[in-house]
């Protein structure tokens, strides 16, 4: 009767546990029923953060949202190349121990290094995250134009500056040590400046991490680098709209604002442009996305943007193919899978990617 009562008991435990974990277990679509909701932040990538889910309950969104933060807080400590945080080795230790010795870091930035070196080699040089030392440069002059923008005598850099720091920016002197999970700069004068690729990884990651923990349906954008996962409720589309660089309203609540609105689950849309970081002198703007070529901001485009379903790729091409010539970067589109971009010359021609147009829904009126 005992050995019958414990084998009872014994097998009562068991199911429960298996009833708990499969209570436990993520969820893998939206319920129909589930409510939108919206969360703001302002405090990671130094722009501002929107996230807007379909959840069961408030509850269930809160802490979904508290988890994904957490994890943008994260990686933002860990991609930040001008601060310091206690305990963390980031991208700024990197930089200051260039020359020096190798650093011991944390394997989410081997592995976002690791995709821009392959980035780098994939756009032929123009995404890379070396010529921290050139960006600098450009960086400081940007920052005393800002500082008084009364000021008609903003300064450019001179040639023999920028080719000065050019030196310091070749993406051999990475040394990337998996094994050991280190990064050494063996440039003495080499500086990181991940801001071409740090941002859109971290999303991709933040939001594959929010998929595992059950949060099936959301659409993040960080400083207008969007993201969304899954559906909206009953199968219905995420819609991401592109909104035209030439429109100075800044009210972007109409279609005559947009180029194209397309269908974005489980897809990356990544824009860069020469409308928002910039200084004027002499009435030329003069923006933050510097062809490694010339050194000087790149001046084929007003905005690249770039469809697919990974984050840390849109970002690291909308960067590289905004450095191209059309024919060069329309290649490289049509030559990788799942691609499509979206190409707004300095002439005010609006030219998209062969298969761009599937994705697309019609504006309305």
């Amino acid at each position: 009767m005992t050995r019958r009562l414990f084998a009872a008991l014994a097998c009562l435990a068991l199911c429960l546990g298996l009833l708990a974990g499969c209570s436990s277990q993520p969820k893998t679509t939206v319920s129909d029923s589930a409510q939108r909701f919206t969360a703001y932040y302002f405090d990671v990538f130094d722009t501002m953060t929107q996230a807007i889910a379909y959840c069961d309950s408030q509850a269930e969104f809160d802490e979904q949202m508290e988890a994904l933060h957490d994890d943008l807080v994260t990686y933002h400590r860990l991609y930040d190349i001008y601060n310091d945080y206690e305990g963390v080795n980031n991208i700024k230790t990197i930089n200051d121990n260039a020359g020096v010795a190798p650093v011991k870091v944390d394997e989410r930035i081997i592995d976002m290094l690791e995709l821009a070196v392959k980035m780098y080699d994939t756009t032929g040089g123009k995404l890379n995250v070396a010529m921290g030392s050139v960006l600098a440069v450009w960086h400081d002059y940007r920052e005393a134009a800002e500082a008084d923008p009364s000021d008609e005598d903003n300064r450019l850099p001179t040639q023999e500056e920028l080719e000065a720091a050019a030196q310091h920016c070749d993406i051999n002197d990475l040394i990337i040590d998996r094994e050991a999970g280190t990064v050494y700069l063996a440039d003495p004068e080499m500086r990181l400046d991940v801001g071409s690729v740090g941002k859109g990884y971290a999303v991709e990651q933040v939001c594959q991490a929010a998929k595992a923990r059950g949060l099936v349906s959301l659409s993040l954008s960080v400083g207008g680098n969007l993201r969304s996962v899954g559906t909206k409720p009953g199968g219905q589309p995420w819609e991401s709209g592109i909104v035209s660089p030439w429109d100075d309203s800044l009210i972007y609540n109409n279609s005559s604002s947009l180029l194209a609105v397309v269908e974005s689950n489980d897809q990356a849309v990544v824009t860069s442009g020469d409308y928002q970081r910039y200084f004027m002198v002499d009435g030329v703007r003069y923006h933050h996305i510097i062809d490694p070529d010339t050194l000087w901001p790149a001046d084929y485009f007003t905005a690249v943007t770039i469809l697919c379903p990974d984050s840390g790729l849109a970002d690291c091409l909308s960067t590289g193919i905004f450095c191209m010539p059309l024919e060069e970067g329309m290649a490289l589109i049509e030559s990788l899978d799942g691609v499509e971009a979206l190409w707004c010359t300095k002439d005010g021609q609006v030219i998209k990617s062969s298969g761009f147009a599937q994705y697309e829904t019609p504006l309305e009126e």
